[in-house]
């Protein structure tokens, strides 16, 4: 099952000739979630694949920079002759707010807009995952991360096993592994322990929007498969980085050390570091290893644990052969 982040825009504040402002995609088995839109979001949806067939809009606070492109987008959509409903979600005050952005400079919107204000630790549950709202520190209350979790996943069946102990292949295979006991015609009674391994974890990605450090994040992002963390200036900027209720690159990485992530994605770079943000890159990783920049159309595959660990041992295999 698939699982993708691809970053649209990753300017903070304004655009730049190299970056969009902010917005990101996540693409669950062909199912997309907009996290934040900024200005031109809908431009760099078309430039990069994003589908308009999304219904789910998760906006982190209501800055301009994170919100302006709300209406580009719904004017595009009702014009393409939209029906489905969207759904929009955001901390206190998203009613008031995202409701006149989505029908500003529209004669009509043609589809449902349902806008659900959430606050920090109300699970949002959908088939196989949830998103889970968690407190951020900006330069208001009205701010908040969000964590994409999805599910335990059943163990693993060894069919080979069940070959060897004469269980046909076919709906019995099925029941035993939904965890239900089966009775063969001999009368042996198979426990799907026999045959199924542990339950096997799915997979986390935590969105910070715009922060200063908090040990809210480092819950959030606990043992997260990546880590998406704004980094707005570095170590030259530290002062003005806690005056507006921003992190630097330093910052974000330390939030992933604590956190234990498994890897970090900075983005939100301050307009001095659009070209070349090498700067935020090495002071990133002073504190944590496993950090990349984000760029505009960049896409960053999650694979799952097992997975991640199973391609770890191949390339090990193959860097003992080549020796």
């Amino acid at each position: 099952m698939s699982l993708s982040v691809r970053f649209l825009g990753t300017s903070a504040a304004r655009p730049t000739v190299e970056r969009n402002v902010s917005s990101l995609a996540v693409i669950r088995e062909g199912e997309t979630l907009l996290f934040d839109c900024g200005e031109g979001t809908q431009r760099q949806m078309m430039r990069y694949g994003i589908s308009f067939a999304l219904n789910d809009v998760f906006i982190t606070h209501f800055h301009g920079d994170h919100i302006i492109g709300v209406i580009g987008l719904f004017r595009t959509l009702a014009l393409q002759g939209r029906t489905e409903p969207m759904r929009m979600f955001g901390p206190r005050g998203a009613a008031r707010v995202l409701k006149g952005a989505a029908h500003f400079g529209v004669d009509r919107v043609g589809f449902p807009v349902e806008v659900t204000e959430v606050a920090p630790g109300e699970r949002i549950a959908r088939d196989g995952y949830s998103i889970v709202p968690f407190t951020t520190v900006h330069s208001s209350d009205l701010s908040i991360g969000y964590t994409l979790v999805e599910e335990d996943r059943k163990g693993r069946f060894d069919p080979e096993l069940a070959r060897s102990l004469g269980i046909p292949e076919g709906p019995l295979w099925g029941r035993i592994h939904k965890g239900e006991n089966v009775t063969l015609e001999d009368g042996r009674v198979i426990e799907p322990h026999v045959l199924v391994g542990p339950r096997r974890s799915g997979r986390t990605i935590a969105i910070s929007g715009d922060t200063r450090p908090s040990e809210a994040t480092i819950e959030a992002a606990r043992g997260a498969d990546l880590l998406v963390h704004e980094a707005t200036f570095a170590d030259e900027e530290a002062v003005r980085a806690s005056e507006t209720g921003h992190s630097t690159a330093r910052e974000a990485a330390r939030i992933a050390a604590a956190a234990g992530a498994r890897r970090l994605a900075l983005t939100h770079f301050s307009a001095r570091y659009s070209r070349d943000p090498g700067e935020l890159l090495r002071e990133a990783r002073e504190e944590f290893e496993e950090v990349v920049l984000a760029r505009d159309g960049m896409e960053i595959e999650i694979p799952f644990p097992d997975e991640r660990i199973g391609a770890a041992d191949a390339a090990a295999g193959r860097r003992e052969g080549s020796g």
